[in-house]
């Protein structure tokens, strides 16, 4: 059982990115948390890590990594009384930009303890929760290229644009899918299926959805392009934020999807930047239950809430 004084439990991923360029991190935010916080490191689920902090109970569980470490996290807590934290640790910190919460370390442990808890909607991926984004084809393969890279060169965001680069330069055919959505059918031949969940990820890129995200729907992207050239045509727009929505890519926003993939029984997909092998079809839906998060005093929710 933690100290009385402690409501807080801190989970730490040392194998996230911030954590392995800078390991003082951690423990620069664990002294401005003081006695009201618990550090627990783990090499595991951070699911089961989390759900272990409840049964101890923690009224706060902060999650101390990448986006991966934190739709972990918020995978135990969603539907529970325990308010989720983010301690930004990871490479890219979408989930944690989003709530505007500061990626310094000391900075982001007073915003927890001078925040407010806010309840979101999250998605669901064959009942697994996901933050940010789901995706199907060519970006799990780019994951895949990004983690060798890492473990060769160490954890950059230079080296993820990198790795990218490498995998559309190796792209092959795209997939056969059976998309619903909502109540529509249909049979489309694509490179990538994406789905956002993250307002502040589409607006890096310049895309159109937040509203739909807002209005807890999905953003769902489709690739038109069928070539090396034409997605690294696709992928330079992304960066410049240049897109042409319905000429580059087919947007729509629904709140159910179902995937099949033809020829297929399990695929690889991109959940919030892990990869996994999962069994087809893939049905990705608004949770039922809500998630509790700290959003900093910053935030603008935080004020319409008070």
């Amino acid at each position: 059982m933690p100290d009385r004084t402690a409501d807080i439990c801190v989970l730490s991923n040392p194998r996230s990115g911030t954590a392995m360029r800078n390991p003082g991190a951690v423990d620069r935010a664990m002294a401005v948390f003081g006695k009201r916080a618990e550090l627990r490191a783990f090499s595991g689920d951070p699911a089961d890590e989390a759900a272990r902090a409840i049964r101890d109970g923690f009224r706060i569980i902060v999650a101390a990594g990448g986006d991966g470490t934190v739709a972990g996290v918020a995978h135990a807590l969603a539907g529970s009384d325990v308010a989720l934290a983010v301690l930004p640790m990871g490479t890219f910190n979408y989930f944690a930009r989003g709530l505007k919460m500061p990626e310094e370390a000391e900075a982001a442990a007073r915003a927890i303890l001078d925040g407010a808890p806010h309840d979101i909607a999250v998605g669901t991926l064959n009942g697994r929760v996901f933050l940010n984004n789901v995706s199907i084809g060519l970006y799990p393969a780019i994951l895949e290229e990004r983690e060798a890279t890492y473990a060769r060169y160490g954890r950059y965001r230079i080296l993820a644009h990198l790795a990218s680069l490498r995998t559309i330069l190796r792209f092959q055919r795209p997939y056969r899918m059976d998309l619903l959505q909502d109540e529509t059918r249909h049979r489309i031949r694509t490179p990538m299926l994406f789905v956002a969940r993250s307002a502040y990820q589409l607006d890096q890129f310049g895309l159109e959805g937040g509203q739909a995200i807002s209005d807890d729907r999905f953003v769902l992207f489709l690739a038109h392009q069928q070539t090396r050239l034409a997605f690294l045509h696709l992928a330079w727009k992304l960066i410049r934020r240049k897109v042409d929505h319905g000429r580059d890519i087919l947007v729509s926003t629904p709140r159910q999807i179902a995937v099949a993939v033809q020829g297929r029984r399990r695929i690889a997909v991109a959940l919030d930047g892990e990869k996994l092998k999962m069994q087809l079809p893939l049905r990705i839906q608004i949770a039922d239950h809500q998630l509790q998060v700290i959003l900093p005093s910053n935030n603008p929710a935080v004020v319409k809430s008070g």
